[in-house]
């Protein structure tokens, strides 16, 4: 029989451990490097030079066939992060992504009018590549596997749930650290009373616990039972930067797949890193900052039209701040042309504006059925309180009552708010449902990507031009 419950959370095995022990990566930016994937990159980078050197293709082919080459790899996940280094399991991806780089600059040579011949050079290149590389690529796998075994470089890893999957879990990794996790603490809100365990049961939450521990992975291993709390779990490990793991559900029969990573026997799900982790989300808040400052230089005179109309109607202030809550339930000021008539009262922070409003007028609801009451907020964008694309913004009051009420709603602050958003090209607006708008939002955090941002802001033209919701 296991220590009864009172036991583990009173005693040694749930007393603080260290930080962060040397042969563990730390949760820095230097410890979010994975040695394996840099070593790849070199790998292909060498036997491209290489390449170019025994074979007959000039220094513009060269470059091009570069560019192509570790672009598609990198697009093919040829440098990820994995658990098994196993060069014959990434075989077939990287001869596959290698043809096709090697099909596209030759489709790229002969449209841009480049002679036949180059394509035998293309052939022999091919093959030089695949000759010096993948031999490469094999001893980097070797050389990782080695390194976790003999130096314990591996991420350290909760697990949540105690029972017999998690368990099994956490000793395969003690057993096999040329998977790259080492288990520091289990966290189950009712773990079994009668089974032994490899390592601690921790009493901390889970935020606390990734960062008292340097934790860099989390394993979700209920296996049987889907509930909120687990979701609650993925969703703060997403948002503290962790890699995720989950056991799916009948994983006995669960099959590989893009997303599927396998510790011995166990078919694990790996779910996306948080957006504002990826090198592309700075190439959004960059690109959005400069549209907002061009839109806000182009759009000025209708701005100021705006302005004039709101004063007309219904005198200053012209411009309506209130404060909302952005990523990370960070508050901050926004920004919109008002379209309320002043009364005595300002109650705007506990009323839930919906369509009939008395104290709208002819003005007023011109600029809301527009949207045009929202162009002050370009300004807020250029700040960097909040982008283009993202969940909208919400009153502090209301965040509050919603997050009570709604499952998962608090979950949506994991990236900046938006001017619009996947939930408002869906016709979300106004008095809608908050259950669908949550579940909107954070579809579009767990499925994020720059071309996710560009469709919704052409949805959004559509619909601002359309007069209907896509």
């Amino acid at each position: 029989m296991g220590l009864p419950l009172e036991e583990w959370f009173a005693g040694e095995l749930t007393a603080p451990m260290e930080p962060v022990r040397d042969g563990t990566r730390p949760r820095g930016l230097l410890g979010r490097v994975n040695g394996v994937a840099v070593l790849l990159v070199v790998v292909d980078v060498v036997a491209l030079v290489a390449t170019a050197s025994s074979t007959a293709v000039s220094a513009a082919v060269a470059v091009l066939l570069a560019g192509v080459l570790l672009g598609v790899r990198a697009s093919g996940r040829i440098y990820r992060r994995r658990l098994q280094l196993s060069w014959l399991h990434d075989l077939p991806r990287s001869l596959a992504t290698t043809a096709i780089a090697f099909a596209a600059v030759s489709v790229l040579l002969l449209a841009a009018g480049w002679p036949p011949e180059v394509l035998l050079q293309l052939k022999v290149a091919v093959v030089s590549f695949t000759l010096v590389g993948e031999p490469a690529r094999l001893a980097v796998f070797a050389f990782g596997r080695w390194c976790r075994r003999r130096f314990d470089r591996c991420d350290r890893t909760i697990v949540i749930g105690a029972g017999k999957v998690g368990v099994d879990l956490a000793e395969v990794m003690l057993r096999h650290p040329e998977y790259g996790l080492r288990p520091v603490g289990f966290i189950d809100p009712d773990p079994p009373g009668d089974r032994k365990f490899p390592v601690a049961l921790l009493r901390d939450d889970l935020a606390t616990a990734i960062d008292r521990l340097g934790v860099g992975t989390v394993v979700i291993a209920f296996s049987h039972a889907v509930d909120s709390p687990l979701v609650d779990a993925a969703v703060t490990a997403h948002r503290l930067g962790c890699s995720t793991l989950v056991v799916p559900r009948m994983f006995e029969l669960h099959q590989d797949g893009p997303d599927v990573e396998r510790l011995r026997s166990y078919p694990l799900l790996r779910l996306s890193t948080a957006p504002t982790t990826r090198p592309t989300w700075w190439i959004k808040r960059l690109v959005e900052r400069g549209l907002a400052l061009v839109a806000l230089v182009l759009l000025a005179p209708v701005i100021g039209l705006c302005a004039l109309a709101v004063l007309l109607e219904s005198g200053r202030p012209i411009i309506f701040k209130q404060v909302r809550v952005g990523m990370d339930d960070q508050k901050f000021v926004i920004y919109k042309l008002r379209s309320v008539r002043q009364t005595g009262v300002d109650d705007s922070d506990v009323r839930w504006s919906v369509v009939g409003d008395s104290r709208v007028g002819p003005v007023g609801a011109f600029l809301r059925r527009t949207s045009l009451d929202e162009l002050p907020q370009l300004w807020n964008i250029l700040r960097g309180d909040m982008c283009i694309v993202g969940p909208r913004p919400e009153r502090p009051g209301f965040v509050r009552q919603f997050s009570a009420i709604h499952e998962l709603y608090w979950a949506r602050h994991r990236v900046p708010t938006g001017l619009t958003g996947l939930a408002q090209v869906h016709g979300l607006r106004g008095d809608t449902s908050i259950v669908d708008r949550s579940r909107y939002d954070n579809y579009y955090i767990a499925n994020w990507s720059l071309w996710l941002d560009v469709k919704i802001v052409l949805l959004t033209v559509g619909e601002l031009c359309c007069r209907r919701n896509r």
